[in-house]
Formats: structure tokens, C-alpha cells, sequence
């Protein structure tokens, strides 16, 4: 199964939160289990790191496998940010890894649950 984790877990725990690092050990060792995250997710951590975060954060990251995004994405993207975001704020790079869940099959861990609404994805809160 793959586990996609969305940027918020990923900033965390890079921040040091020991929460974050508990759930990622969990879907590490399990070995039903591949670590997966976003195109448009690996882009928010990679365009903000700082010149002195670049090894470890890119060490870090390489612990996850990056879907690609195509035109078949992309259009289930732009359909669940026209359906969800007058009522759930949902943004772009949300509605793309919703379409990617989607599309390549998952479960997805973020604390941004409202952001992802859709009935068509598997939504797990990363914690509580």
C-alpha cells in the first residue's frame, strides 16, 4: 500500500516533532508499506529549505518516492478544486495530491483533514 504524507507532516518533522517522526517510523517498518509523497509536496519543502537544511532535508526526503503528476491528474485535480474549495479552502497543490491519491491508489496522512474531503480518497489525520 502506499502511504502518501502530505508537507504538513514532512515540515514537522523536520521541526522536530517527535509525533511526526512516530508515524513515519510506523509506515516505515511496516512492510505492507511504501513512504510516497506529492510532486507539488516535495516542491514545498524543497523551494523553502534553507542553504544549510539542503543535505538533510534532501537526505530525508529520499526516504519517500515522489508520484508524478500528467494530465490525467491534473483534470481530476482542477475537478476537485472547482467541487471543494468554496467550501473547504481546499488549494491547488491539495486538489493535485487528492487527484494523485486518487488516481494511484493509497492513503493519505496529513493534520489538514478539511483540506481533503473527498469521498473518492483514503484520508487518515497523521495524529491527534
Amino acid at each position: 500500500m502506499r502511504a502518501y504524507v502530505d508537507s504538513d507532516v514532512l515540515i514537522w518533522h523536520l521541526r522536530g516533532e517527535h509525533k511526526a517522526l512516530n508515524l513515519l517510523k510506523k509506515l516505515r517498518d511496516s512492510k505492507k508499506v511504501e513512504l510516497w509523497t506529492g510532486a507539488m509536496q516535495r516542491a514545498e519543502i524543497v523551494f523553502f529549505m534553507r542553504p544549510l537544511e539542503e543535505p538533510a532535508t534532501l537526505l530525508f526526503l529520499s526516504q519517500f518516492q515522489t508520484a508524478a503528476v500528467d494530465q490525467q491528474i491534473i483534470d481530476a485535480a482542477g475537478e476537485f478544486y472547482r467541487r471543494w474549495n468554496p467550501r473547504n479552502g481546499i488549494d491547488i497543490n491539495d486538489a493535485i495530491l487528492a487527484a494523485t491519491v486518487q488516481q494511484t491508489g493509497g492513503t493519505l496522512y496529513t493534520l489538514n483533514t478539511r483540506h481533503f474531503p473527498m469521498p473518492e480518497i483514503s484520508v487518515r489525520r497523521a495524529w491527534k
